[in-house]
């Protein structure tokens, strides 16, 4: 598995050297454990929106609520994946739009407002998970990045000549270098 593993990666991704639970460290072992959480959470979203949406008091919404299930689904199987820390970066994104939509909901004439409160406040606990399996993945498989090698290019496009003292100073500059007899050819016959 590993070769297979290895074989996919690019040229300057860490290879893999051991495989398995023992492999995880707990930032690893976090991230899949909110990435199947996410994946339970939408496919209950998919297919109960109706229950959903009954208990939050937000009836009409069902296509709203199915459209984060995928999202949760999409975001699970991501935390899953190779690259973790893009799955858990979109269920960060998830759970402010999960904000947003119970803070819709937390109308005045809602009966069911403390259902609301209960999901708000189970929302932000689990957004408080996504962020610190966040900083632990960027901790643990975080690589900085290189700093682009500053380039002496002249600000005119003209004076790109590859020369680095100018093109009129190279030229002549070989007028009296001397071909190695043993780099010269024979003269071809005509």
């Amino acid at each position: 598995m590993n070769l297979r593993a290895n074989s996919a990666r690019m040229k300057g991704d860490p290879r893999i050297l051991r495989s398995g639970r023992g492999s995880l460290g707990a930032a690893d072992r976090l991230g899949r454990a909110l990435g199947w959480f996410s994946i339970g959470l939408g496919l209950v979203q998919l297919l109960a929106p109706r229950q959903m949406t009954r208990s939050l008091g937000m009836q009409g919404q069902e296509g709203l609520v199915r459209a984060y299930g995928a999202r949760e689904v999409a975001s699970g199987v991501l935390s899953l994946s190779v690259d973790r820390s893009m799955g858990l970066q979109s269920r960060l994104l998830g759970d402010a739009a999960d904000v947003a939509m119970l803070l819709a909901a937390l109308r005045r004439d809602n009966p069911k407002r403390d259902n609301v409160m209960l999901a708000l406040a189970m929302v932000a606990g689990v957004t408080v998970l996504d962020v610190v399996a966040s900083q632990a993945l960027k901790a643990r498989h975080g690589r900085e990045r290189a700093q682009p090698v500053p380039r002496s290019v002249t600000p005119h496009r003209g004076d790109r000549s590859g020369f680095p003292q100018g093109l009129a100073r190279a030229r002549g500059a070989a007028r009296d270098f001397v071909v190695p007899p043993d780099f010269r050819s024979s003269p071809r016959p005509v």
